[in-house]
């Protein structure tokens, strides 16, 4: 029999050899120049139906997005064969008398008809208004901002963290309440759409509108499909047109519990196969998204960690926690079933990683040499322990969590205390569940010391787990100060020098269209102070 090193080492060269037959599948950046083109196209119908958006605030940049798509669930959206051409604005003012920057991008059938600006030369720390005209059709129009100075003294930052938005389980309320906060950005730390249909007993929209097409998402025309699903939503539209959105990436934006070049969820789907999957789920990620230029998938993946300051106050890191992890530890049943797992020996070994070396390295690096007074991680999951103990001394753990890549975490909080970096604050998601936790480099263990704090977001619409099993978690761990799984929503978190305050926001599942959000629970971290307090 095949040693599991060497069938390991096998996989791995046979993902390697399809990842690179991709190559000849990549989508090229620069426009078919053999393709006819519109410059001023002509339309029946609104080519804005799935509206505009921002993204990636940089001190004198952001990124601008759009698709035109006049029937977006249609092959190609309803659009021709051609390049047409798009014009964009940015302006100080709602109605376009003071037009700072402006331009003309050519709409690509390749990218499905979808555009990014890297809006740059604007000034740092203001609001700026944003909108595309194709021939006589004019989008609604976007409002943004700049990130201050990278040198500014400021006074705060103001910011949500949402994640997990399954259409079919929920109705976007949260996502309208966001649109008309006074916040700086968005932090979305992942699912932004689902791959997968939910169980019929979830499905609270409706057959017409709240089923998702084609059920679970294959070729690339049904992730595009998925996406625009989505974005047709006029809640999730408006909290796009309202705020600049910092994007993270999970799972379910391409297979639930996958693992680098492995779908996990997929047991029965052939590695090549799913390799495909997967870069047809980046490209419609891409496509659909405010994201930069250089992010364009290709064969070697997409790269989604990066780097965003707010002066002198914060700086915001965020991690994929997907594209090169390990596969889940004691899966020797080899097939998929949620990943919760008796402990085994494999959730300690050293060399297991969520985040791979060089994003590793990176983010210490980054962490070690930062002169801003906040720390901010924005990762997918959550960090501290959840695991249940038995009778017998083993714990159920979730191993695609970082339960199940403890000695990173131990190395990465390990780091964090041994340099002694101040006010750092883990910011995720996943769970489905409003979560409040301290952290330490031995979590559980009450004589190591506290070296970072931790907040995570409930879903924004996803079913979590019922209260009571969430109660056992919470007293079989400690660290963890606040937890509520039955509940839907989003933090909003504001940011001094003095401290970092966070309110839960919350409705009960199912989100309905008449749902009403409330504030469940309120924290601060005081500066030089690290874990969460209440009130």
């Amino acid at each position: 029999m095949m040693s599991p090193s060497l069938s390991r080492r096998a996989t791995l060269r046979e993902l390697s050899r399809w990842a690179a037959l991709l190559a000849a599948q990549r989508v090229a950046a620069a426009p078919d120049a053999s393709l006819p083109r519109q410059e001023r196209p002509h339309f029946a119908t609104d080519p804005f139906t799935l509206g505009v958006a921002s993204g990636q605030p940089r001190p004198d940049s952001v990124i601008l997005w759009t698709r035109l798509a006049p029937q977006p669930m249609a092959p190609r959206g309803g659009m021709p064969r051609a390049l047409v051409a798009l014009q964009w604005q940015v302006a100080e003012d709602e109605g376009f008398s003071r037009i700072r920057r402006s331009g003309t991008v050519w709409a690509d059938p390749a990218q499905a008809h979808s555009v990014r600006v890297h809006a740059d030369g604007l000034t740092p720390g203001r609001i700026w208004f944003y909108r595309f005209i194709a021939g006589d059709a004019l989008s609604p129009t976007g409002r943004t901002r700049t990130a201050p100075a990278e040198d500014a003294p400021v006074d705060r930052l103001r910011l949500v963290l949402a994640s997990c938005q399954h259409y079919e389980q929920g109705w976007f309320i949260a996502q309208r309440e966001i649109a008309g906060l006074d916040i700086d950005f968005v932090l979305f730390t992942g699912d932004y759409i689902y791959d997968n249909p939910c169980a019929r007993r979830l499905r609270v929209r409706s057959h017409e509108t709240g089923q998702h097409p084609s059920g679970q998402a294959f070729s690339l025309p049904q992730f595009r499909s998925r996406h625009a699903h989505y974005k047709l939503d006029p809640d999730l539209q408006a909290a796009h047109r309202a705020h600049p959105w910092i994007l993270a990436w999970d799972d379910h934006e391409v297979r639930n519990d996958y693992a680098g070049l492995r779908g996990d969820d997929d047991f029965d789907l052939p590695p090549a196969e799913f390799v495909r999957v997967r870069a047809h789920a980046y490209q419609a990620y891409f496509e659909h998204l405010p994201l930069a230029l250089d992010q364009q998938p290709g064969p070697g993946g997409m790269r989604m960690h990066d780097r965003f300051t707010w002066g002198r106050l914060a700086e915001l890191w965020t991690l994929d926690g997907r594209q090169y992890r390990d596969v889940q530890a004691c899966n020797d049943q080899g097939r998929y079933n949620g990943h919760l797992r008796w402990n085994c020996a494999e959730v300690n070994a050293p060399h297991r990683s969520m985040l791979g070396p060089t994003q590793r390295q990176w983010l210490q690096q980054g962490l070690a040499g930062s002169r801003r007074r906040w720390k901010l991680i924005g990762q997918s999951t959550q960090m501290s322990p959840w695991g249940l103990p038995a009778p017998d001394g083993r714990r159920l753990v979730f191993t695609d969590g970082w339960d199940g890549y403890a000695q990173e975490r131990a190395g990465l909080l390990g780091f964090i205390g041994a340099r002694r970096i101040d006010d750092v604050v883990m910011l995720g998601g996943d769970v489905h569940r409003h979560v409040a936790a301290q952290l330490r480099a031995r979590p559980g263990d009450r004589r190591a010391p506290v070296v970072a704090s931790e907040f995570v977001a409930t879903s924004l619409t996803s079913a979590g787990m019922p209260q009571s099993t969430m109660s056992l978690i919470r007293r079989a761990n400690p660290d963890i100060l606040h937890a509520r799984s039955d509940v839907r929503g989003y933090m909003q978190l504001e940011v001094t020098a003095r401290s970092l305050n966070c309110i839960a926001r919350a409705t009960d599942f199912p989100v309905l269209p008449h749902s009403r959000m409330r504030t469940l629970a309120s924290f601060h971290v005081e500066a030089g102070r690290p874990g969460p307090q209440v009130g």
